[in-house]
C-alpha cells in the first residue's frame, strides 16, 4: 500500500515510488512487440496498483499491459470507531514478547495498543497528530519516544512491529527499525493484558483518545489476536466490526503552483454553503474563490499568516472582511464552513471559532466565469470533503473530466510530507516549513548553513592568532560541525597561542589541622565540559597546570611509605606524582632534581619539618590532565598546615592546524577510508601552490561522487553527484591563486543546497532539487591530491584537511607514500603582514613569530607601544658599546651589530609641559641630536638642533629647559 507507478513524460521510463520517497528506477518496453520484466528488491504488500500518468508522450496516446506476480495473502482486519476495543489477557509470562500488526488510520490521534504489567508498568503505543510515539509508565516514572516521523494518518495501511526482548524493545515501522534500551525500571516486563484499539477506560479522556480506523493480522506471539476476536474467545468491549470500509473522503493533492480546481455552481435561492478539509504548511494561499450576482463583487476565501481570511471586494474596495482560526499551517486537517442566509454571512474552522458578520450584498455565486486571477498566493496542500450547498464533490467524475476542470492535481491521494520530522537543522537549529521545503534558523546555535552544519567560530586559539587576533574570549569548535558544543575560552597571545581555562578554585587555599577530618577533598570543575576538555587536550601540541603544595607538619606520598595526599586527573585515575616529576614515579620535582631538603626523601614535604616547605611545579603529561580532584591528607595532627593552589589549564598549539603534506608530483595522491557524507558534508583546508590546476580531491561511488579541484589559476570548482546527476558550485576570484601563498577553501553540501567559499570572497550556492535523492553514497577510496585516474594531480601543499569536523592526518600518511612528503614550510608568504610596526616575520616549522626587536614595539604582532610615564626630573638613559669594543660600566645596554651611517629615530609622545626636552642622543664624538618642544609665542614648536660640539648643559641652559 502506498506505493504506485509513474512514468516519464517521454512514455519509455517507468518509476516506482512510494508516497513519501523514491525507491528505485527500470526502463519499459520501447515498442508494442518487446517485454521487459523488472523484479522489485523489497516486497510489495498491496490491495491496489495504480498507474498514473503524469504527462502523455508528445508522439501519441500511451499504451500499457502490466502483469504483476506474486503471492495469495490472507488478511483478518477488525474497524474501531473510537468508543471500542479488544482486551486479550495472556496465558502468563514469557521470555520473549513479538508483537506485528497493520494499521490504517481515519483520525490523527488514538491508542492502537495498550499493555499492562504484573508489577505496574504499563506500555502504550499511540497516534499523535499523525506520528506514532511509544509511552513507558510505572508509577510517576515515564518515557516517551517518537518512533516514527512521518505522518501516518493518511488513510494508507502502515506496518508495526514489536519485540521485546530482556532489557531493549526493536520496534519496526514500515520497514525502518528503532531499537530502545529500556529503562531498569521497566526492563522486566510480565505482560498480564493487553487492548487494541483503545484503553480500558478509566475516565472520558482514555475514552476521546481511542482509535478510529482498522487493524489488520494482529499477532502476538503468532497467536492470531482479530481471529480470536471473531471467534468470540476474548473479550470485546464496545461495537466493532470485521471489515475495513474504505473512506469516502477521497482528498486531493494541490502539489503546484500550477495546480487548480475549477467547478460549476448554481447555488440555491436563499443562501450558500460552502465547507472543506485542507491540511499544509504554507501560511498563505487561495482556498475558494467566486463572483458575485449582479456584479456584487468577488468573494475571496484564503489563508494569510496561517489564519482564515474572507474578503469580498468590488471595484477595488473591501466590503466584507473576516478572520478565523489560527495556526493552520501545522499539517494537521483543519474543517472551513462558509455559509449565507439572507443578509448574515458565517466563517466557521473546525466547528469551533466561527465569526459572523452582515452585509447588504447578495452573496450568491455568478453564472459566468471571471477568469483566472489570484492576488493572494497559490495553495499548496491537500484538500478533502468538499462541499457546495451541503452536497460532495465527486472527485471521481472530476478525474474522469465529466464535471469542472483541473490541472495539475493528484486525486485521492495527500501527499503531504512532514519535512521537519526528523528535522534536518543540526545543533539545535529550530526547524520551520512549507510545502516544498524546510528553514533552519541557526541563531544563537554558533553554526550556519541550510541546515545549521557549519560552525561559525575557530577550533583553536592558534587558528585566531593567524587570522590577526590578540588576547581575548573566543569560541573555540574544536571539532567545528561535529558533535561538541563551542566554548567560550581565554586565548593568550604571546609567542604562542594560548589557551587559559579557569576552573572553580584557582586561589591559594589554607588547611589547619581540625579534630575528627582526617582528609580534604577540592573538587575542580572547569569552564569546559569533559568532551571539550578532552578534545582541546587532544588537539593542542603541549598542556601545562600548576600544582603547588606547601605543607608545615604534613606529608605528601612518597615511594618510602604509603600516599598520604594525591590527585585525579581527566580520566578518573588517582596520581602520586607532582608538579615537576615524571608520571608515576611518586616524586616531587626536587626528587628529579636531587634537591630535596633530605636526600633521602623524594619531596620536600615528605621531611615532616614543623616549618613551612614546598613541592611545588607543573603537570605536563597531557593524558593526566585537567587536575579534577585533589585528595589531601596528614592535616589531623596537632600543629599540621597545609596549602594547595590548583591553577588554570593552558595549552599551546594545534596540531591539526599544521598538518600538512606536500605532493611534488602529479601522479602522486594520499588515500584515506571511504568519506562518509550521507546528508551533511562540509570540506575545509588551506591549499598553496605555483601549478594553474589540479584535483585537491576526490571520492567515487558506484554513480555518486564528490570532487574539488583548482580548475583554472582563478577558479576552484565543487562537484558532486547524488543521483540526480552531476552538480556543479564554481568560484571564480579576481586574483590568480597560484600565487604559493596559502588559501582556505571551505565546501559544504546538505540536503538543501550546496555552497563554496574561498578566502573571505563572497561564497557561491546551488539549491539542491525539492524532491530529488539526498543520499551521498560512495564506496571507494578517498583521494587527496589526486585522482584514482592518475590525472590531473596536484601541485604543491594542503593542510588541515577537515571533513565533517575530523582532522586527517596528512603528515602520518606522507610518510609512508613516495612523491609525498610531511609537512610544508614558507608561512610568511601569507602572514608575515600581520606583523606591525616594521616587525620582522620569522619562520617556524608550525607557523611563524614577529620579531619586534627593531621596532619600538612588542606583543604577537608589535602592536604594543613601548611607553613610559616620565614625572618632572625624571629621564631613561640607555648606554651603547662603541663599535670599536669600548665597554661601559652602565647597566643598561643596547648592542648593535651594525655600521650605521646614519640615525633614523621615531618616537610618540603627549604632554602639557613646554618647554621640554624629548630626546637627547650624544656620541663619544661629543657631537649630539636633541628633539625638544619650545614655546613660540603660544604654539609650541617641534626643533631639533644638530651643532658640532657644544655640551648638553649649554643647549639646555640656553632652551631653559630643566
Amino acid at each position: 500500500n502506498g506505493y504506485f507507478l509513474m512514468f516519464s513524460d517521454t512514455g519509455h521510463n517507468w518509476r516506482q515510488y512510494r508516497q513519501e520517497d523514491s525507491i528505485g528506477a527500470f526502463s519499459g518496453n520501447t515498442n508494442a512487440d518487446s517485454v521487459v520484466m523488472h523484479k522489485f528488491q523489497q516486497p510489495v504488500f498491496t490491495q491496489f496498483l495504480r498507474v498514473l500518468p503524469l504527462d502523455w508522450n508528445p508522439n501519441g496516446r500511451v499504451g500499457l499491459r502490466l502483469e504483476a506476480y506474486g503471492c495469495r495473502y490472507k488478511s483478518d482486519v477488525v474497524s474501531f470507531e473510537g468508543t471500542s476495543y479488544l482486551l486479550f489477557r495472556t496465558t502468563g509470562p514469557s521470555t520473549r514478547n513479538l508483537l506485528s500488526m497493520n494499521f490504517k488510520s481515519r483520525h490523527n490521534t488514538g491508542i492502537l495498543m495498550h499493555v499492562e504489567g504484573q508489577h505496574g508498568q504499563t506500555l502504550t503505543l499511540e497516534l499523535l497528530k499523525g506520528k506514532l510515539f511509544l509511552h513507558l509508565r510505572k508509577g510517576t516514572l515515564q518515557c516517551i519516544t517518537q518512533l516514527c516521523y512521518l505522518l501516518l494518518d493518511d488513510q494508507h495501511w502502515h506496518r508495526v512491529t514489536m519485540e521485546h526482548l530482556r532489557g531493549r524493545v526493536n520496534f519496526t515501522v514500515d520497514k525502518t527499525t528503532q531499537q530502545l534500551q529500556v529503562p531498569q525500571h521497566q526492563s522486566h516486563f510480565e505482560i498480564n493484558e493487553i487492548s487494541f484499539g483503545g484503553v480500558p477506560a478509566v475516565g472520558s479522556e482514555h475514552s476521546r483518545r481511542n482509535f478510529h480506523g482498522c487493524l489488520e493480522n494482529v499477532l502476538y506471539n503468532d497467536v492470531n489476536v482479530i481471529e480470536m476476536a471473531r471467534d468470540q474467545q476474548l473479550s470485546i468491549m464496545g461495537n466493532v466490526t470485521f471489515s475495513c470500509p474504505e473512506t469516502v473522503a477521497m482528498p486531493v493533492t494541490f502539489a503546484s503552483p500550477e495546480s487548480f480546481l475549477r467547478l460549476p455552481w448554481e447555488a440555491a435561492r436563499d443562501g450558500l454553503a460552502v465547507s472543506l478539509q485542507l491540511r499544509t504548511w504554507n501560511k498563505v494561499g487561495l482556498l475558494v474563490t467566486f463572483d458575485l450576482r449582479h456584479q456584487a463583487g468577488t468573494l475571496w476565501l484564503y489563508l494569510s499568516e496561517a489564519k482564515l481570511r474572507l474578503q469580498i471586494i468590488k471595484a477595488g474596495r473591501v466590503t466584507a472582511d473576516m478572520a478565523a482560526g489560527m495556526a493552520l499551517n501545522d499539517g494537521q486537517w483543519h474543517s472551513v464552513d462558509l455559509s449565507t442566509q439572507r443578509d448574515r454571512l458565517v466563517l466557521a474552522v473546525d466547528k469551533a471559532d466561527t465569526f459572523t458578520t452582515t452585509t447588504s450584498l447578495p452573496v450568491m455565486p455568478s453564472k459566468d466565469d471571471g477568469g483566472c486571477r489570484n492576488p493572494f498566493g497559490v495553495f499548496q496542500g491537500c484538500m478533502r470533503l468538499i462541499h457546495r450547498d451541503n452536497t460532495l464533490v465527486d472527485l471521481i467524475k472530476v478525474q474522469q473530466m465529466v464535471i469542472g476542470n483541473f490541472s495539475d492535481l493528484q486525486m485521492d491521494m495527500c501527499g503531504i510530507i512532514d519535512r521537519c520530522s526528523p528535522s534536518h537543522c543540526e545543533h539545535g537549529g529550530k526547524c520551520t516549513q512549507a510545502w516544498s521545503t524546510f528553514h533552519c534558523n541557526c541563531s544563537s546555535t554558533g553554526y550556519a548553513g541550510a541546515t545549521c552544519h557549519s560552525s561559525i567560530y575557530e577550533p583553536s586559539c592558534e587558528a585566531y592568532k593567524h587570522q590577526g587576533n590578540t588576547s581575548g574570549f573566543y569560541h573555540i569548535d574544536v571539532d567545528g560541525s561535529g558533535p561538541i558544543k563551542p566554548q567560550l575560552i581565554y586565548c593568550n597571545m604571546s609567542d604562542k597561542a594560548w589557551m587559559v581555562i579557569q576552573h572553580n578554585n584557582t586561589e591559594l587555599t589554607k588547611l589547619r589541622a581540625s579534630s575528627g577530618i582526617s582528609q580534604h577533598l577540592a573538587h575542580f570543575n572547569y569552564s569546559a565540559d569533559t568532551e571539550q576538555l578532552g578534545a582541546l587536550i587532544t588537539q593542542a601540541e603541549y598542556c601545562e597546570q600548576e600544582l603547588s603544595y606547601h605543607c608545615k607538619k604534613s606529608r605528601l606520598p612518597s615511594s618510602n611509605g604509603a600516599p598520604f595526599t594525591w590527585w585525579v586527573g581527566r580520566l578518573g585515575e588517582a596520581h602520586t606524582y607532582w608538579g615537576g616529576a615524571l608520571p608515576s614515579s611518586q616524586q616531587c620535582a626536587c626528587g628529579l632534581q636531587d634537591d630535596c631538603a633530605e636526600p633521602a626523601r623524594f619531596c620536600n614535604c615528605d621531611s615532616d619539618l614543623d616549618a613551612w616547605a614546598n613541592d611545588s611545579g607543573v603537570l605536563s603529561h597531557k593524558d593526566h590532565l585537567p587536575v579534577r580532584l585533589l585528595a589531601v591528607g596528614d592535616i589531623n595532627r596537632p600543629g599540621s598546615e597545609a596549602a594547595y593552589r590548583v591553577g588554570p589549564l593552558q595549552c599551546y598549539g594545534d596540531k591539526d592546524f599544521w598538518n600538512a603534506a606536500y605532493f611534488n608530483k602529479e601522479t602522486s595522491y594520499l588515500h584515506f577510508p571511504t568519506f562518509h557524507g550521507e546528508l551533511s558534508a562540509d570540506i575545509s583546508f588551506f591549499f598553496k601552490t605555483s601549478s594553474s590546476s589540479g584535483v585537491f580531491l576526490e571520492n567515487l561511488g558506484i554513480k555518486d561522487f564528490i570532487r574539488i579541484e583548482l580548475s583554472s589559476p582563478t577558479e576552484i570548482v565543487f562537484s558532486f553527484d547524488v543521483g540526480n546527476g552531476p552538480f556543479e558550485v564554481r568560484v571564480e576570484t579576481p586574483m590568480d591563486l597560484n600565487d604559493e601563498r596559502w588559501h582556505h577553501v571551505r565546501a559544504e553540501r546538505n540536503v538543501k543546497e550546496a555552497s563554496l567559499h574561498v578566502d573571505h570572497l563572497p561564497g557561491a550556492r546551488q539549491k539542491a532539487p525539492a524532491d530529488g535523492h539526498i543520499h551521498l553514497q560512495l564506496n571507494s577510496q578517498l583521494f587527496v591530491g589526486g585522482t584514482a585516474s592518475r590525472q590531473k594531480g596536484f601541485l604543491g601543499c594542503i593542510r588541515t584537511l577537515k571533513l565533517n569536523g575530523n582532522t586527517l592526518d596528512l603528515e602520518e600518511r606522507a610518510n609512508i607514500t613516495p612523491g609525498v612528503r610531511p609537512g610544508c614550510p614558507g608561512h610568511c608568504n601569507t602572514y608575515g603582514g600581520l606583523c606591525q610596526n616594521q616587525g620582522h616575520c620569522v619562520e617556524r616549522h608550525n607557523g611563524f613569530t614577529c620579531d619586534c626587536s627593531v621596532s619600538a614595539y612588542t606583543g604577537t604582532f608589535c602592536h604594543k607601544e613601548v611607553s613610559a610615564y616620565f614625572r618632572p626630573g625624571t629621564s631613561v638613559t640607555y648606554v651603547f658599546r662603541e663599535l670599536s669594543g669600548n665597554a661601559s660600566t652602565q647597566s643598561s645596554y643596547l648592542y648593535s651589530d651594525l655600521s650605521l651611517r646614519g640615525e633614523n629615530v621615531s618616537l610618540s609622545f603627549s604632554t602639557s609641559q613646554t618647554p621640554a626636552l624629548l630626546l637627547y642622543v650624544s656620541s663619544y664624538h661629543r657631537e649630539y641630536l636633541a628633539v625638544f618642544l619650545n614655546r613660540n609665542g603660544l604654539k609650541p614648536q617641534c626643533m631639533v638642533l644638530i651643532p658640532v660640539s657644544p655640551m648638553k648643559e649649554k643647549v639646555l641652559d640656553s632652551l631653559q629647559i630643566p
